[in-house]
């Protein structure tokens, strides 16, 4: 009997370890580049990433990764007055001890008519996939391959820290920068690509080459920015917050504020333990150069502070 009862304790640690194991990976070719750091055997395909961390639970924190693509570093393939370009793309999250416990898959395609082609080659693509994870620190790679040329294969890997919120202590989002906010309908909420609880927000990319320079606005776009504060303080007699909530625009050359607004908690609809700032800003009223934008927060119950700077170019 007492074989038996371990034989079937046996058989549930298999079946809990396949039914948390992360699923098969279908691009063998591209896992190479990243488990077995297998060399290049082309020109590299360049790509830059970005990530993001916004609090779900107390042990749990969404993860936005957003890469970015040159459309002409692209191979687009014409047929029919559509000319398509492919790209495949697998990215890993793994421990210190080298266990996965996130993967990702996809094949996104990159299309327009052919005559338009040759002047979509000056913008940018942008892909978006957010991971829940437990805070800890972790490594993150991605490969990139370009399905009509497949010898164009590009790599990334790098540490990954994911910030833990503690109770009772003030806390924040990332602060993003992005080029396309709005909110979405009521169906859409918390679910698609680029949607983070009620608001569609596509964020700017840096490049990851050195230097690295700031994400960059021409004065005929609108400066948009993000962030969620968490863990503020709640008087038990309102049931409310009261903190204040100030952003800044700083010219960065000279230091000089060149916009400073205030609001409080209760102007933002907000009277929980946490908050949302979302700002759209025209730039046209900026110079071009070297800017920065900061949001402070300032909890007037749990006497804390906290503050998000993210610098910006104007072109």
């Amino acid at each position: 009997m007492t074989s038996q009862n371990q034989s079937k304790e046996f058989d549930r640690i298999e079946l809990a370890a396949k039914l948390f194991a992360p699923p098969p990976v279908k691009f063998k070719d591209l896992e190479g580049f990243i488990s077995e750091h297998k060399l290049l055997s082309g020109p590299p395909f360049p790509f830059d990433v970005r990530t993001d961390f916004i609090k779900v639970t107390s042990s749990t924190v969404l993860v936005p990764i957003t890469l970015q693509m040159k459309n002409r570093d692209i191979t687009f393939v014409t047929k029919d007055g559509v000319s398509k370009g492919v790209v495949d793309i697998l990215g890993k999250v793994t421990t210190l001890t080298h266990k996965t416990v996130q993967t990702f898959e996809d094949t996104v395609e990159v299309q327009q008519p052919a005559e338009l082609l040759e002047k979509s080659l000056d913008r940018k693509s942008v892909y978006w996939k957010a991971l829940p994870l437990v805070p800890g620190l972790y490594r993150l790679d991605i490969a990139i391959k370009d399905v009509n040329n497949p010898d164009h294969v590009g790599v990334y890997g790098r540490s990954l820290e994911v910030p833990a919120y503690h109770d009772e202590k003030l806390g924040t989002s990332s602060l993003i920068l992005a080029d396309v906010m709005n909110p979405v309908d009521s169906h859409s909420i918390g679910s698609g690509n680029f949607v983070i609880g009620n608001t569609f927000i596509r964020p700017r990319v840096v490049s990851n080459t050195l230097p690295v320079k700031p994400v960059s606005y021409r004065r005929d776009q609108d400066l948009n920015f993000w962030m969620q504060v968490y863990n503020l303080g709640v008087d038990e007699t309102t049931k409310s917050n009261s903190a204040q909530v100030s952003y800044q625009i700083t010219d960065t050359a000279s230091g000089t504020v060149i916009l400073d607004k205030q609001l409080e908690s209760k102007d933002l609809g907000s009277h929980s333990d946490q908050l949302t700032v979302e700002k759209t800003i025209p730039v046209a009223g900026l110079q071009p150069g070297k800017y920065s934008v900061t949001v402070k927060i300032n909890d007037a119950i749990s006497k804390q502070e906290i503050a998000q700077t993210a610098p910006f170019v104007v072109e």
